[in-house]
């Protein structure tokens, strides 16, 4: 019995360090808004559904970041727009480049996912991301 609750008790002290870890792991950076989904640089005309991302050069790597999932949640505003962070966070498939020297934000999300974690007359918010 002592054996099984060592093994539990070290089980759960692995989840708390794993779930510190990923917290901690997070990068920072600027999230916008697109409205055109189709084509995409990943995937032409496929339906990829609403909860999509176009990333930035450093991230889309050539297309290395394709169908790629990130955790997107809004940690602040970047203008005027009084408190813009929505709670929560939203899951995105990257599908898309956002090409330099247009591309204002890291990843450029589909207006619904946007809507997801921040008010869209923000335009432009500070996000964590995290690939999963």
């Amino acid at each position: 019995m002592a054996a099984s609750n060592n093994t539990v008790m070290t089980m759960i002290v692995a989840i708390v360090v794993v779930t510190i870890f990923s917290a901690a792991a997070a990068d920072q950076g600027f999230a916008t808004f697109y409205t055109q989904y189709t084509p995409s640089a990943c995937n032409g005309f496929q339906n990829d559904g609403v909860m999509i991302a176009a990333a930035s050069d450093p991230i889309f790597a050539n297309k290395a970041a394709c169908n790629r999932r990130y955790r997107v949640k809004c940690i602040s505003g970047t203008n005027a727009v009084a408190n813009p962070c929505r709670s929560g966070s939203v899951i995105v498939k990257v599908v898309d480049r956002c090409p330099s020297p247009h591309c204002r934000g890291t990843l450029d999300l589909s207006r619904e996912a946007f809507s997801r974690i921040a008010n869209p007359d923000a335009g432009k918010v500070k996000i964590e991301y995290t690939r999963i």
